[in-house]
């Protein structure tokens, strides 16, 4: 993915897991996970997917999440909607938490360190009706935008992890935010 985007866009700036950042000169930048849920990559668990979000001077404009597995295509494009496979989708109806099926990460080193994750997932698990710990942020993303879910958060994410969900979700209808209600973060770095 890497030498075809810089193939055709040399001047574009790049940003992924894997420590390939190219600045670029263009405003134009690529944030590419693949595969968003390695470790379920890695383990064969059906779950993860590649992940493109593209900004333009630092706000998300384009954004694909590709679930492999399932030969789902889930794309947005800033004040066009979004949509699965080429189909409109619109976040759930659903507005009371008890009747919500809620996604969350941990991130990989979770148990080397203290998260206060642990917490938030014991206080919303008395509150919704179900919780879903799949593996892969950016397909997480993509079903609260098609409704699936009807909520996700997750602590210590990278830009990679949520360019592409993020724009999905607003698209699709749906809110945004850091964990403290404001405004998603600039994906920064």
């Amino acid at each position: 993915i890497r030498e075809r985007i810089l193939a055709s866009r040399p001047n574009d700036g790049l940003l992924t897991e894997e420590n390939t950042a190219h600045a670029g000169t263009s405003g134009v930048r690529w944030l590419v996970d693949p595969p968003d849920g390695t470790t379920n990559y890695a383990h064969a668990f059906p779950h993860f997917s590649i992940s493109i979000g593209i900004e333009v001077d630092g706000r998300r404009e384009i954004a694909v999440v590709h679930d492999p597995m399932r030969d789902e295509t889930f794309a947005a494009q800033r004040g066009r909607g979004a949509s699965l496979n080429a189909a409109p989708i619109r976040v759930s109806k659903i507005g009371e938490l008890r009747r919500a099926l809620l996604a969350t990460g941990f991130a990989y080193d979770v148990h080397t360190r203290r998260t206060p994750n642990l917490d938030y997932f014991g206080r919303f698990m008395t509150r919704a009706q179900a919780i879903r710990r799949a593996g892969s942020a950016a397909l997480d993303l993509a079903y609260v935008a098609c409704g699936r879910f009807e909520g996700y958060w997750e602590l210590n994410l990278s830009p990679w992890d949520v360019a592409a969900g993020l724009l999905l979700v607003e698209e699709a209808g749906g809110r945004t935010s850091d964990i403290d209600g404001a405004p998603p973060p600039a994906s920064g770095a």
